[in-house]
């Protein structure tokens, strides 16, 4: 079966931060000095240049929506921000309302800056909150207080900036259920369209992890989670993906292209792409440090990694983001994103819904309560047999 071309997004990296949080696993470099943001503006468009030549089959593709993540992306000036934009628009179509999200963090946005973000093109901000407990964000290792944090929050409002995230964490060090109900409410009082609410996790190569903080256990983490949501729910933002919580219209649309499996490109040091040609499905990941990308940015080995996804392992690159949604997808979409026969995978299908974990819905791949709740499980089992079976499954994803 063919695929079905889905939408085209586009994935900006800014690699720079003022300082590496000990629980991140991104990719991140500690900034020396702000030298280099022009030479890497130069940089991304030359490798969307290289893209647009290597992979040419997407050039006459709409841009659904484009994701500044980092790293702290804030960093850069709004007029670095607009060379930015203005080069992808001058060699890419942008689909009319196109959703233009940019990661802030609090601690670097200096007054007056949204402003100059909202010229350049950006419409979404999404601040890295986590908390609104000052020594919560101090064992964090953040940058920023809680008071800095709100304040940067209503001057995005009052610039004029209508789509506002708020990260927040929970299951912080030492963190009460009290303490993690009263972060969604201090979040729900500066009145944001969206909220990424996720436990803090220890992951692997990170200073926590060699240094574990002492964390909530998993029964209290559980109540933190379900307390949080309810309370979400309650204040008008329902869950709709595992970590994400707004009304419909404001969901992320850059995420739900993820999530529904479509197409992106990926520009900038450690960026990831994913793009579908009529056959094929191609991931793509470019250099990862900042002076590797940087010294090749325009030629054909700035891409660290290019590989088309095995036709065994493309039921579970599907499932793997398309049951993150609470509502899942309609199950039309799994043969025009994958090009493979649903009944390949009926099997699974009717051993998930007999163990409770799909909804029994011929029309839809939709995880009911329990199959949220054990969504490793559930994924598990899409597997192709060789591949190991890990007990934590990755996914790519922003805020």
């Amino acid at each position: 079966m063919a695929i079905v071309t889905p939408p085209l997004a586009l994935y900006i990296h800014i690699p720079w931060c003022v300082r590496k949080c000990p629980y991140c696993d991104f990719n991140s470099h500690e900034q020396r000095g702000p030298e280099q943001h022009r030479a890497y503006v130069d940089a991304l468009l030359a490798d969307l240049d290289a893209d647009l030549a290597q992979f040419a089959f997407v050039r006459d593709r709409p841009i659904v929506s484009v994701f500044f993540g980092g790293g702290t992306p804030s960093l850069f000036a709004p007029d670095l921000i607009a060379r930015i934009l203005d080069g992808c628009r001058e060699r890419l179509q942008f689909v009319d309302g196109a959703e233009v999200t940019m990661e802030t963090n609090p601690g670097t946005v200096e007054h007056g800056r949204f402003d100059g973000y909202l010229r350049a093109g950006v419409n979404r901000i999404s601040f890295g909150v986590q908390s609104f407990d000052d020594d919560k964000l101090a064992r964090l290792g953040r940058i920023h207080g809680a008071a800095e944090a709100e304040r940067a929050v209503k001057e995005a409002q009052d610039a004029g900036i209508g789509e506002i995230n708020l990260d927040l964490m929970y299951a912080l060090p030492e963190q009460t259920l009290d303490g993690a109900l009263h972060d969604v409410e201090r979040a729900l009082a500066l009145q944001p369209t969206h909220l990424s609410h996720y436990q803090l996790t220890l992951e692997p190569n990170t200073v926590f992890a060699a240094k574990p903080p002492p964390l909530p256990d998993d029964e209290l983490g559980w109540d933190m989670q379900d307390a949080c949501q309810a309370r979400l729910a309650e204040a008008g933002f329902p869950q709709y993906e595992t970590s994400a919580y707004a009304q419909a219209v404001h969901r992320c649309r850059h995420n739900v292209n993820y999530w529904t499996f479509g197409d992106y490109l990926g520009i900038g040091a450690g960026a990831h792409g994913k793009l579908s040609d009529g056959g094929r499905i191609v991931r793509t990941a470019k250099l990862k440090t900042p002076k590797s990308y940087l010294a090749k940015a325009a030629l054909s080995d700035r891409l660290a990694t290019m590989a088309p996804i095995p036709e065994r392992e493309l039921a579970f690159e599907f499932m793997m983001n398309a049951l993150r949604l609470v509502d899942g997808v309609e199950a039309a979409l799994f043969a025009q994103r994958t090009g493979l026969n649903p009944a390949s995978i009926a099997p699974i299908i009717a051993r998930a819904v007999a163990d409770g974990l799909l909804v029994d819905d011929p029309d839809r791949f939709q995880p009911t309560a329990d199959g949220r709740r054990l969504l490793n499980e559930l994924l598990i089992r899409f597997l192709p047999d060789e591949r190991p079976r890990s007990a934590r499954i990755p996914v790519e994803v922003n805020p």
